[in-house]
């Protein structure tokens, strides 16, 4: 198991140069069958992350261009009348895919936005009085400008607590920049990148995920960190009960990931920033990060 996510986050290195640790973390939130939110100015790959990832696993793609004028049927699809059939005929929106890459979503209203809710949480879409499933795997991946930038609408909290990781990419350093300056185009490298990784693998994966033991110690600890956040001041509420379960598949999956078929503390601590901060941000640009490092280190990981 190990070797295969290796190799994956290897190939997809060389795309994405000098972010092996949101690499990992991208691949974490699949694994674990969550969302991933990555926030970030324009041209800092976060297309080329959401793309190369769906190729390497040889997944169905499909990118949303999210705008203030996107209404959700061109989203979930919608049903026109085929004169050879006699009778409407729905015609799928780009949401039937297994990696959708939701581009620049706080771009749209928060009607279109809300078209996202039950097809990230329940793998489904309720559609003119029918419900369609989703394919599996399903995967969103959205990018989000700054909320400093004009045109922008912030994410509800229930939006952002669909997504189980948010991840920023930041600049790369100088000497990742320089290869990205002289090497090839990432475009090119991307469409060219083999599959890595079969569905059956990715499934097989996922399955894996759920096997992986996690001791009433680290459950324990897991309980503490949530019920600190809920003391901490200055915010209305805490980290809901939905983000602990997504802490423990996360946690899980990270541990599969090193090769291990049972969590340490270390995999929580790898994993919480991403999984807590946009939750604890709340309107305050910026406080999260200090908050998750607060809970880090005064919440014992012994009790």
């Amino acid at each position: 198991m190990k070797t295969l996510v290796d190799t994956v986050v290897t190939e997809l290195n060389q795309i994405l140069l000098g972010k092996e640790h949101q690499v990992r973390l991208a691949l974490c939130g699949l694994l674990a069958k969550g969302h991933l939110l990555i926030e970030d100015i324009p041209g800092m790959g976060k297309t080329t992350l959401s793309h190369a990832l769906a190729k390497a696993m040889g997944l169905s793609y499909q990118r949303i261009q999210f705008t203030n004028d996107l209404l959700p049927a061109d989203v979930l699809g919608y049903s026109m009348y085929d004169k050879q059939a006699g009778s409407l005929v729905f015609h799928q929106g780009p949401i039937f895919a297994q990696v959708v890459l939701a581009d620049e979503i706080n771009r749209a209203s928060p009607r279109t936005q809300s078209a996202l809710l039950e097809a990230m949480e329940e793998r489904q879409v309720s559609i003119e009085g029918e419900t369609r499933p989703l394919p599996h795997p399903f995967f969103v991946i959205a990018t989000q400008n700054p909320t400093e930038q004009g045109g922008t609408y912030p994410l509800p909290e229930t939006q952002l607590d669909r997504f189980l990781m948010r991840i920023r990419l930041g600049y790369p350093d100088p000497r990742a920049e320089r290869d990205l300056l002289e090497g090839e185009d990432r475009r090119a490298m991307t469409d060219r990148l083999n599959t890595l990784l079969s569905e059956a693998d990715l499934t097989r994966l996922q399955d894996e995920v759920g096997r992986v033991t996690a001791s009433p110690a680290l459950l324990d600890y897991i309980q503490r960190l949530l019920e600190q956040s809920r003391r901490m001041p200055g915010l209305l509420y805490g980290l809901s009960p939905r983000a602990g379960l997504g802490l423990l598949r996360a946690t899980k999956a990270w541990a599969l990931m090193q090769g291990r078929q049972h969590a340490l503390p270390d995999d929580i601590q790898a994993v919480f920033p991403a999984i807590a901060e946009h939750r604890l941000e709340q309107g305050e640009s910026g406080k999260s990060a200090e908050r998750v490092r607060q809970l880090l280190t005064t919440v014992s990981v012994l009790a």
